[in-house]
């Protein structure tokens, strides 16, 4: 009898420590995750081609929800200016594509182009953040929604004449989604590709990712990493050690910015089209989301916490449509993808002064 309390003890014990670990919200989102995925073959979906989506999209966003954790570590906040770097990428695309490149080819110009427009931009926008401590995630969500409204007018104006992007009757002003077909469409997700039946991995996607991740975790375990979160965790403590607070915030604000403009062109090449205008201001919410669901806060951020998040949040956009739509017999997905989408961003959004958790 006391070795069944013992052993029923211990194993409640370990249950709890993982709901502690992992944390109870997380569990009930993973497991909801689960129960569609089980759902799904009942209803009529094929769960191969449904797992595949989630990686795909997964691989898709992956580096834009990386690009949250350096300002994170700073103690500059989430990063609602997320659409600054975004908008980096798009000029490293579009003029990748103006200047006559093609092909995977075309992917690392744009990447090499959209570099000096992060560090501008970025330098900038760090600047701006370190004038006005305190308040960061609102004067970066003023950046973001401003920079998005400022260049839909320069999308107009600025003096593009490639056939592929101009609006063909004005023959001026870039369209609002542009092709890559014949450019960089897939240039990552089919380098070293896996397909078994309806189950696919985009492998070099995933790869391009982890060596981005990889390079972030090495980096914080660097002399400037710790310093940079040593920043973040005590800035007075940081400063009386000789460390230069506001220069750490501003590298922490450029790699966010730089991360953030290679994360929309991995994004691009998985979905296969460029899209302009009011498209940039949509993807900082589900970043922001992402991370937080993953477990980080305002002020701590990991990788697993982006690996975690990023599959969850997308398995739940992915599957809960799919699942619907099915049960339903109606096409529902879009309503139904943006009920789930702005459901957890709202709840992501209340949990971030509670460590996540």
């Amino acid at each position: 009898m006391n070795e069944n309390v013992t052993e029923n003890k211990s194993i409640k014990e370990r249950i709890d420590g993982l709901v502690k670990s992992f944390g109870l919200p997380r569990l009930i989102i993973a497991g909801f995750l689960l129960l569609l995925y089980i759902l799904a073959p009942i209803v009529g979906a094929d769960l191969p081609t449904q797992l595949t989506n989630t990686i795909n999209r997964f691989s898709w966003n992956a580096i834009m929800v990386l690009a949250m954790v350096p300002m994170v570590h700073s103690g500059c906040g989430l990063n609602f200016g997320l659409p600054l770097g975004i908008i980096s990428g798009l000029l490293g695309a579009t003029l990748s594509i103006e200047l006559g490149f093609t092909g995977g080819f075309s992917f690392v110009m744009a990447m090499l182009i959209a570099t000096p427009f992060a560090l501008v931009l970025g330098s900038v926008y760090g600047w701006l953040l370190n004038r006005i401590k305190g308040g960061e995630m609102m004067i970066a969500t003023y950046v973001g929604f401003s920079s998005v409204s400022f260049m839909c007018m320069m999308w107009l104006l600025l003096p593009y004449d490639s056939p592929n992007m101009v609006w063909g009757l004005a023959g001026k002003g870039l369209r609002t989604t542009i092709s890559l077909e014949g450019y960089y469409n897939q240039a990552l997700a089919r380098i070293l590709h896996i397909r078994l039946g309806n189950f696919e991995i985009p492998t070099g996607a995933l790869l391009f990712f982890a060596l981005f991740a990889f390079g972030m975790w090495a980096f914080l375990h660097t002399k400037t990493g710790t310093a940079m979160t040593a920043v973040g965790s005590n800035p007075v403590f940081a400063k009386a050690s000789g460390i230069n607070v506001d220069k750490m915030r501003l590298l922490s604000v450029v790699m966010s910015t730089w991360l953030a403009a290679i994360g929309i062109l991995v994004y691009e090449q998985g979905f296969g089209f460029i899209q302009l205008y009011m498209a940039p201001f949509y993807m900082a919410l589900p970043a922001v989301s992402a991370i937080l669901i993953g477990g980080a806060s305002v002020n701590k951020a990991s990788i697993a916490n982006v690996i975690i998040g990023t599959f969850l949040f997308q398995g739940i956009v992915t599957m809960t449509p799919t699942v619907m739509n099915n049960m339903v017999h109606m096409d529902m997905s879009e309503v139904v993808r943006i009920i789930a989408s702005q459901g957890m961003i709202l709840y992501a959004l209340t949990r971030k002064t509670e460590g996540g958790k």
